[in-house]
């Protein structure tokens, strides 16, 4: 049914400690390959964040998408809102943690009670329907050669007929 919304997506990464000492990184994509445990935090947590602004490059906002919010009783907020506005692809990651990226269509209602929440993309508002017919528009008439602005108003250019060349008068 054209105009209809889809569910919204949520994609999350988590970076994971160990007993051991190692970390992990896990995707909520069962499909995505993850990199064995490691020692070097830094550079897992520079993997978590490149993956999934990776998932994000590659979903792009889809402008019919229904708040992901919504189908997760306000999960990324606190505050109850009603869903309004267009579609916006959001990455929700607060550096203060930095264990979690969580990358969620929302609506604008929504985003606005968000933290730590930064757009990646806007969907496009759907365009109104006509309701009646647009009249056509007469279409623009091209601009003559010589100044004229209409094809009208130039001199006939008659193939036949010479043009008087006068001499010029002596300055003096």
């Amino acid at each position: 049914m054209p105009g209809s919304r889809v569910p919204g997506r949520t994609w999350t990464v988590r970076l994971t400690g160990h007993l051991d000492h190692t970390v992990s990184v896990t995707c909520s994509t069962a499909a995505c390959k993850m990199p064995p445990r490691s020692k070097d935090t830094a550079s897992m947590r520079r993997f978590a964040a490149e993956h999934i602004k990776a998932h994000g490059r590659l979903a792009g906002v889809r402008p019919n998408a229904a708040c992901s919010c919504g189908s997760d009783q306000c999960g990324l907020h606190e505050t109850r809102v009603q869903c309004t506005g267009i579609s916006l692809l959001v990455l929700v990651h607060n550096p203060a943690v930095g264990q979690v990226w969580t990358l969620a269509e929302v609506c604008q209602a929504c985003a606005r009670h968000i933290p730590h929440i930064t757009v990646l993309a806007k969907g496009m508002a759907a365009l109104p329907a006509p309701t009646a017919p647009v009249a056509e528009q007469p279409a623009q008439r091209a601009a003559v050669a010589g100044g004229f602005s209409s094809p009208d108003a130039a001199p006939d250019p008659s193939p036949g007929r010479r043009r008087l060349h006068r001499p010029r008068r002596a300055q003096g």
